[in-house]
């Protein structure tokens, strides 16, 4: 049986992977853990043991097909329990991450796959991350950062590219959520920040925010 650790672990190179096709570093690994990379080595040969990852040092390391398979069942927990505590215990978007880090280590597939029912089955969490099924299908989904776009654009946002509190409570006050309609004003040419419409109210937002956003056509 794995270790909570060994978990985070896994999951960690499995979203790093996610945004590079190239083999995942030991410095990427340890800046999204925040710890060492003396640590992230260590903890790679046991995984190496265990056949859950592909190591070779200064090489950087990639998951197995049974190291992925376990990664993505983490991953699709991780979702379902964010899904569950917005949809049914009423938490903000922004206070679910942290929660769901916990709850992800519950070992029972019955518990999860039941959950997975009563939720009927969603392709999305609540921050628009696609959620992997019980055969470990990830749904694809296309999407573009607001920043991407330009002047006169109009879509909705399908998600967000990061979990930080701090940023989702930030979008909140903006009236930002899944599903809101921005149209883009104006671009400042300065710092490429953008002055929108967000559901019928004009505000500012920064480059950085902007490209954190995940928006599709209307």
């Amino acid at each position: 049986m794995n270790t909570f650790a060994e978990e985070n672990y896994l999951k960690a190179i499995l979203n790093i992977s996610f945004n590079t096709n190239k083999k995942v570093s030991t410095n990427e690994i340890a800046n999204v853990l925040k710890t060492s990379p003396a640590s992230v080595t260590d903890m790679l040969k046991k995984l190496l043991e265990k056949k859950l990852v592909k190591y070779e040092k200064y090489k950087g390391v990639e998951l197995s097909n049974s190291g992925k398979q376990y990664a993505i069942n983490i991953l699709r927990k991780h979702r379902l329990w964010e899904t569950f505590l917005v949809e049914h215990l009423g938490f903000n978007w922004s206070e679910v991450h942290e929660i769901a880090e916990e709850l992800e280590h519950i070992k029972s597939t019955k518990l999860i796959d039941k959950l997975d029912v009563f939720l009927g089955y969603p392709k999305f969490d609540p921050h628009g991350e696609p959620i992997p099924n019980k055969e470990g299908v990830i749904p694809n989904v296309k999407s573009t950062s607001l920043d991407q776009m330009e002047v006169g654009f109009t879509g909705h946002v399908l998600g967000v590219t990061i979990d930080d509190k701090l940023f989702l409570d930030y979008l909140t006050k903006l009236n930002i959520k899944i599903g809101t309609k921005i149209e883009i004003i104006q671009i400042i040419d300065f710092d490429k920040s953008l002055i929108v419409r967000i559901e019928n109210i004009q505000n500012h937002i920064s480059f950085d925010v902007a490209k954190n956003i995940l928006i599709k056509n209307i």
